[in-house]
């Protein structure tokens, strides 16, 4: 188990029952709050510093919405990995548990450092941790974050602007493609330093023969005033 700091200590504190239970009927659940308004702001200004990071995108000239988002390059700045660090066990055991619900191989150690070394012997060795910016008119097209061959079911997503204050719109989307049926969407607000934990690719739910597969997909609604900044932790590094 990951050491607690103050930092990750609200990660450690969580209703982790709740939240596996939230995650099970709905494949995403909101967490406490983990970051105070000052870390919020600290961190969605990295953006303006292109040093910390690897790439930048550009959604508009490849289709993906209007805005943009960095990934950071190594080394990822120590907040932002002490918090991957400390969501990766308490997500690994709902991972484990959708494996099994699934009849799926479950490959994912019990430490994130040594499932991120699996990935880079598969030549996904790129960092993945994000942040997002968003303006005015930005939105994000419904996708799913697969970079490589290896990948783990869960990511979170942690607001670092205020809602209805720093910016509008900008609900976070979940679309989800039920068994034999129309797909069922969701829209999330984010609370400033609260995390949204989320589907990366699909989930378990129940049906006449045990349990079936969900594909879901993930995106952002427009944005209409203001700006709206988001920190994504993704459990699984690129190719």
């Amino acid at each position: 188990m990951t050491s607690t700091t103050p930092l990750t200590a609200a990660v450690h504190d969580a209703d982790w029952d709740a939240l596996a239970e939230e995650m099970n009927a709905h494949g995403s659940a909101l967490t406490p709050r983990l970051l105070d308004r000052d870390q919020c702001r600290e961190i969605a200004a990295w953006y303006d510093e292109p040093e910390r990071f690897r790439s930048t995108i550009d959604m508009g000239r490849y289709g993906f919405g209007f805005g943009q988002y960095r990934y950071f390059d190594h080394p990822i700045p120590e907040p932002v990995a002490a918090l991957r660090a400390a969501f990766y066990p308490y997500l690994l055991r709902i991972a484990r548990d959708w494996a099994t619900k699934l009849r799926r191989a479950a490959p994912w150690p019990e430490t994130l450092d040594a499932w991120l070394d699996a990935c880079h012997a598969a030549g996904q060795t790129k960092p993945t941790p994000i942040l997002l910016r968003y303006g005015r008119g930005g939105w994000n097209a419904l996708h799913r974050d697969l970079y490589g061959d290896l990948v783990f079911p869960l990511q979170v997503v942690i607001g670092l602007d205020e809602p209805g204050t720093d910016y509008t719109g900008g609900e976070f989307l979940l679309v989800e493609q039920r068994p034999r049926a129309q797909s069922r969407g969701t829209a999330t607000l984010l609370p400033q330093g609260h995390g949204l934990i989320f589907t990366t690719r699909d989930r378990p739910v129940r049906s006449t023969r045990g349990f079936a597969t969900a594909p879901m997909r993930h995106g952002v609604s427009l944005v209409r005033s203001g700006h709206r900044h988001t920190l994504g932790l993704v459990f699984h590094d690129a190719a």
